[in-house]
């Protein structure tokens, strides 16, 4: 059995790497015209903030001493590996779980980057509201999110059940 490549979904290939073109680009400005954990007011309730995130969402497992690192590279390059496959091989997949997977691949491999390069991830977006604070994030985190939404969404509403 041989496998086919399909022409159109290189633009969905497109799509990934300019949420990893734009994740880089905005990451370097921030690294390079913020100082590190002081936030500058763009809005209410938004802020521009530099933070290194070593752990996952969240910070989780930020404070582990280093072998994170490694553990979610490891994790994000199989990941990806497996949402390139799905984008690519995959014959029976809608418009909407294309785009999710774009998203997904293109902020996964945006934030590998950093991991692998800084050993962290840089996060700069942070939103608060009162005393209560969302953890800063990117433009990788934001991609994956929707990306993550939009196949929650296709899975339970648009996608048809065939059984």
């Amino acid at each position: 059995m041989a496998i086919e490549f399909h022409k159109n979904r290189a633009v969905w290939l497109l799509l990934s790497v300019a949420i990893i073109v734009l994740d880089y680009a905005t990451k370097y400005v921030a690294s390079t015209s913020l100082d590190y954990g002081q936030s500058i007011a763009v809005m209410p309730m938004f802020n521009w903030t530099l933070l290194h995130n070593y752990g996952a969402a969240f910070s989780f497992l930020s404070d582990q001493g280093g072998w994170q690192r490694w553990f979610f590279a490891g994790v994000a390059f199989l990941v990806s590996g497996g949402l390139l496959g799905w984008l690519l091989l995959s014959k029976q997949v809608s418009t909407w779980e294309r785009l999710a997977i774009a998203l997904v691949l293109g902020g996964a491999l945006g934030n590998l980057y950093d991991r692998m390069a800084y050993g962290y991830v840089i996060d700069f977006i942070h939103v608060y509201y009162d005393v209560y604070h969302f953890p800063a994030f990117n433009l990788a985190d934001t991609a994956i999110s929707i990306g993550a939404a939009i196949l929650v969404i296709d899975s339970l509403f648009l996608t048809r059940r065939t059984q």
